[in-house]
């Protein structure tokens, strides 16, 4: 146990192994080697990764990253190729090889109709994506930080687009990418920033330095341009306003990919920047509102359109974005260890959601439409019971994880503002209305799909069913981990085991505690309203009976997204081809078509006309040497 620490470079090595393996023998490899192969590394990650936790848990922290080699060295820079192993990181690999190894056991079913040699690739895409997601969380510096944040872009798009012979998952997949790349220019220039102000990339210098103020070469300025710079970086990846469309048409891929993507990997990566970077964030007051009224106002935008989305998976991914929202919320109101919380508990709950939702859509024989549903608990009974305990752990219904951690962001923002809280109530209303409008829809009231899918509903095989037990028990007891101090003295574990990595953070942030008696009442009102919307939507939906009515007015406003797609595309796409068709027209083909071609065209016409000199007739060619001599002799004497 003491040399654990010797295995770090185990961790994101084993899932690359899997890739390499499945990858390039995807061919030869058999489906039950390849998920073996896939889920195995994944797993022994995932062990290696909780030896950790359990040394950091008892105290035994390593005092500096682990450096293997110099990954950049020249004379003015110097960045190593390093691993930071601290309380943050072990919460976040825990998430990603925990989670990822149910999800790499669900695909092992899910994904079994494929043939051997894609069954293999979709592993493969999954073990790199998984590599890439550690590889950004262990980083000891920005850099290798953002060779992770590239990984994971990468494989996002390949894992959207895995079915590519669909033109639409083409789109969508392109769609995720060109997004992030977005924000990924924003990180990238921060980095910049960073190096040409500070002239390191390394956390533990960088935020030892600024935190300094006898020794912090940033101005107010600096900060803030760095920390706006490094959120919209965040936007990307964890689809916030205006960079957040990308998200729900990456329901295209397979839906392990969607649990994998929104629960585990990717979507949280922005999450982690901005809890690793705090004590920048704390010294950017400015910084910190944009962050939180982003993340509100993505919340709520999110919220309002999932409640009129009649796909299972769509609901489900507007509520990611929703979700990501509040952790937003928390950050930016200074709420770090409670929008670490939620991302933890997100990952269990909603993971769960996507893979029941796989559950679902395989029993219907591909059917995403819930409108098509209806009495599925008759048929799939171990479906049914953990959908609905993961809709209740979302609503935030006590004593489910969802509720303890979404009650730290919400108590962090009553405590910046009681309008951030109100807002962010309105949100979880909502939160608890589409959900159960989805669960109502899906598992009660009569079957509503045909006699062919009816005949073929059943519960799903072990594969499936048991990951979503065990994430059924995570979702009902992670919110334990950090049991308010109003409910349990010295039940706020997590927070006393991230505090270190908030050190700096809460050393200059401004503290405004709340009494115990606001406590009880801000959790009383939120459970109260979220309670009511819950049963609001269960009476109004559990007996819902298929109608060809559309919708009119505010509600087909929200079934089209408030038409953000359509209104991308008018200001942002048309215009961008219509430049782009201009250059083609005018520059390209006009311009530098035009001079290569015309070169071409003056060597062939020249050679054409030097041709006629060679007649074939000797006095001809006597002619001209005696002309040419007389031209000689002529420029000799008289010029």
């Amino acid at each position: 146990m003491g040399n654990v620490f010797q295995l770090v470079w185990l961790i994101p090595v084993l899932p690359l192994l899997g890739f390499l393996i499945n990858g390039l023998g995807r061919k030869q490899v058999s489906k039950t080697i390849a998920g073996i192969i896939g889920s195995g590394t994944v797993f022994v990650s995932f062990f290696i990764c909780l030896l950790i936790f359990i040394q950091l848990n008892n105290g035994n922290i390593p005092k500096a990253p682990f450096h293997y080699f110099d990954f950049i060295n020249i004379t003015a820079l110097k960045i190593g190729f390093d691993f930071q192993i601290d309380q943050l990181t072990s919460i976040f690999l825990l998430i990603i090889t925990g989670v990822g190894f149910l999800i790499h056991v669900y695909s092992t079913a899910y994904m079994k109709e494929e043939v051997p040699k894609d069954f293999a690739k979709y592993f493969a895409y999954l073990n790199l994506f998984v590599f890439s997601m550690l590889l950004l969380v262990m980083g000891g510096n920005f850099v290798i930080m953002f060779i992770g944040w590239e990984g994971v872009g990468l494989c996002s798009y390949l894992l959207i687009g895995f079915w590519f012979k669909n033109t639409n998952y083409n789109v969508a997949a392109k769609k995720a990418f060109v997004m992030n790349r977005i924000g990924d220019f924003g990180f990238l220039l921060a980095v910049f920033w960073l190096i040409a102000k500070v002239g390191s990339v390394d956390y533990q210098h960088v935020f030892d330095l600024v935190s300094n103020t006898k020794t912090n070469p940033l101005t107010t300025f600096d900060i803030t341009g760095i920390t706006l710079l490094l959120f919209v970086g965040a936007m990307g990846k964890s689809a916030q306003i205006p960079l957040y469309t990308w998200l729900p048409d990456a329901m295209a891929g397979p839906t392990p990919v969607s649990a994998l993507i929104h629960a585990a990997t990717m979507v949280t990566a922005g999450i982690y920047m901005i809890a690793r970077s705090n004590i920048l964030y704390t010294m950017a007051p400015v910084t910190q509102c944009v962050v939180a009224i982003v993340g509100l106002s993505t919340a709520i935008l999110a919220a309002t359109i999932a409640l009129k989305q009649n796909d299972i998976k769509k609901v489900l991914a507007y509520s990611t974005v929703s979700q990501l929202g509040y952790m937003f919320l928390g950050l930016g109101v200074g709420a770090y260890t409670g929008a670490v919380f939620h991302v933890m508990t997100h990952a269990f709950f909603k993971a769960l959601l996507f893979l029941g939702a796989g559950s679902i859509i395989h029993a219907m024989s591909g059917e995403q439409d819930i409108r098509n549903m209806g009495e599925l608990k008759k048929y799939m009974n171990i479906t049914h019971i953990t959908f609905l305990l993961a809709c209740l752990a979302i609503a935030g219904i006590p004593p489910f994880s969802g509720f303890f951690s979404k009650d730290e962001i919400l108590a962090g923002a009553f405590a910046k503002s009681p309008l951030l809280w109100g807002i962010g109530v309105a949100g979880a209303i909502m939160t608890a209305f589409y959900m159960f409008r989805l669960y109502a829809m899906t598992f009660h009231g009569k079957f509503r799909g045909t006699t062919n899918q009816e005949h073929h509903l059943h519960e799903s095989t072990k594969a499936i069913t048991i990951p979503l037990i065990i994430l059924t028990v995570l979702s009902v007891i992670g919110g334990w981990l950090n049991i308010p101090e109003v409910f349990m003295h010295g039940g706020n574990r997590l927070e006393e085991f991230l505090a270190p990595v908030f050190a700096q953070s809460n050393a200059i942030a401004i503290k405004r505690p709340l009494t115990h008696s606001t406590e009880y009442i801000l959790m009383g009102i939120s459970v109260v309203v979220v309670l009511a919307a819950l049963v609001y939507a269960w009476t109004k939906f559990s007996q819902y009976k298929k109608t060809e009515k559309e919708e009119t007015g505010l509600g087909k406003v929200l079934q089209n997204k408030w038409y953000v797609d359509e209104l991308y595309d008018a200001i942002v796409v048309k215009p961008i081809l219509s430049i782009a068709k201009y250059f083609n027209n005018i520059f390209e083909k006009k311009g530098i078509d035009g001079f290569v071609n015309g070169i071409g065209k003056a060597v062939n016409y020249g050679s054409r006309q030097i041709r006629l000199l060679q007649s074939g007739q000797v006095g001809t060619y006597i002619l001209m040497m005696v002309l040419g001599i007389l031209v000689f002799f002529i420029i000799q004497l008289f010029l």
